[in-house]
């Protein structure tokens, strides 16, 4: 049934309803038609005209199909699907440019259980852009939209989240995005960097000290956890925290008391806690170097952020973002052909790679526009470092075949040949678990195991 009002009362019976509704909202048919918006959506994202002429995809995306049939996913056939409430996020075109939408459909039934409309709920995702905008977040990518989707979900509640994922990969700003999109925004986000604390630093950090406590403690120390009252505490690299401090920190967590060093009172934080690593935290459990009880404390929600390899897409909008960050006086480009060298490069270090070999190569380049020339040479600065390397110094927890250079991969290689190394090191890296394999490498577990058995891996 695709009922229109066309009729400017009923249509102004339509928006007061949808007026209930503290964020955007519209009124759609089963027909995708939009039958009725209201004030915040007016405010939001502009006016539509009514009376059953636009439909929601053709508004929000520019498509002349559905969202499923121009390969997206669609959150009013998931409801008919479903039966339920859905929410997926979109990217959507605004006044303002494209950008990150949290979209929640509802049906409506009417007496013998059909759906007569749908009322979708729009909220704009601010800590993240689908483009080049001074945001924290930037992509537009399937992985990015999968984990942002993710981060928006949980943002809203107190749960712990865990954040994997390679060094350099951005799970600070995700941290932060959690933060800001959580209703503790207007208390502070306190991070402790865990990894290289000895037992009484991390303690002296963690939970502060009073004067005289240890050699050193000339005055009273406020704690991370005391300043995160009313906020987020964020743990980075919390694989690296010392066996002998995981109990106490377990006990802060299930309790939210701690003791300062040297203090015989006991002190309460209320706190949202996020928790951040690259390291493979169920196998340090199995090897007896991470407490099994704090690891499922702190992994009530993990999101896992993806490297920059598995998201190459986002390469132009991170390219653009960050080269004006570095310079925003001068405006800098790349060429065709150095943007391409750099979709070829697997960028070990991740997007914090990318942000140093962009600023080498503003400062090598004598114009705004950044040759393939100059690419080549900053890579090679990053290859003889890396190179130049004793290879006990190297992290072996993130060596991966991303670690071979452009330079080393030539001459260049078969295809199966290129494909076997590469599963090779994925299975290395990730101790042999095929689903994550699978899914990083964008293939069916089915289609890792055929691969597997052709390649003589098993």
């Amino acid at each position: 049934m695709d009922v229109i009002a066309s009729d400017k009362a009923s249509l102004k019976l339509l928006e007061s309803m949808l007026n209930a509704y503290h964020c955007p909202a519209i009124l759609v048919s089963v027909n995708y038609r939009i039958l009725a918006i209201n004030q915040q959506y007016r405010d939001e994202f502009g006016d539509v005209p009514l009376g059953g002429q636009s439909r929601c995809y053709q508004v929000s995306h520019g498509y002349s199909v559905p969202c499923d049939e121009a390969g997206e996913s669609c959150p009013l056939s998931a409801v008919i699907q479903s039966g339920h409430k859905e929410r997926v996020l979109h990217i959507h075109q605004t006044p303002r440019g494209k950008e990150h939408v949290d979209v929640e459909m509802q049906p409506i039934y009417n007496d013998v259980g059909e759906v007569l409309y749908f009322v979708e709920l729009l909220k704009r995702v601010s800590v993240a852009s689908p483009e080049n905008r001074n945001n924290t977040l930037i992509g537009a990518s399937e992985r990015f939209n999968h984990m942002l989707e993710k981060v928006t979900r949980v943002s809203r509640k107190e749960a712990s989240v865990l954040l994997l994922g390679e060094s350099g990969s951005g799970k600070e700003l995700v941290a932060t995005a959690v933060h800001q999109g959580s209703s503790r925004v207007n208390h502070a986000l306190v991070t402790l960097e865990c990894a290289g604390l000895t037992d009484s630093l991390f303690e002296s950090e963690l939970f502060g000290h009073v004067k005289g406590s240890f050699t050193g403690a000339h005055n009273n120390r406020t704690g991370l956890v005391e300043l995160a009252n009313g906020g987020t505490l964020f743990l980075d690299e919390i694989g690296d925290v010392p066996l002998s401090m995981q109990v106490k920190l377990l006990r802060l967590i299930e309790t939210g008391s701690f003791r300062p060093v040297g203090s015989s009172a006991i002190k309460h934080s209320d706190f949202r806690l996020i928790c951040a690593t690259h390291k493979n935290l169920a196998q340090m459990v199995k090897n007896g170097e991470f407490r099994q009880d704090l690891y499922y404390r702190i992994n009530v929600f993990p999101i896992y952020i993806p490297s920059l390899r598995e998201r190459k897409e986002d390469l132009p909008l991170l390219i653009a973002a960050l080269l004006k960050r570095i310079s925003a006086r001068k405006e800098f480009h790349l060429t065709d052909s150095a943007l391409q060298r750099l979709k070829r490069y697997p960028f070990p270090g991740n997007v914090r790679e990318l942000s140093n070999l962009l600023h080498r190569a503003v400062i090598l380049t004598d114009t705004n526009l950044i040759e393939v020339n100059t690419i080549d040479e900053c890579l090679d600065i990053d290859n003889d470092s890396y190179q130049q390397q004793p290879r006990d110094q190297h992290d072996s927890s993130s060596v991966t075949a991303s670690q071979v250079s452009l330079k080393r991969e030539s001459p260049w290689v078969d295809l199966k040949t290129a494909e076997m190394r590469y599963l090779s090191d994925l299975m290395a890296h990730y101790d042999n678990d095929k689903e994550q394999v699978a899914d990083i490498a964008g293939i069916s577990i089915r289609s890792l195991y055929r691969k597997l058995e052709s390649n003589e891996f098993l």
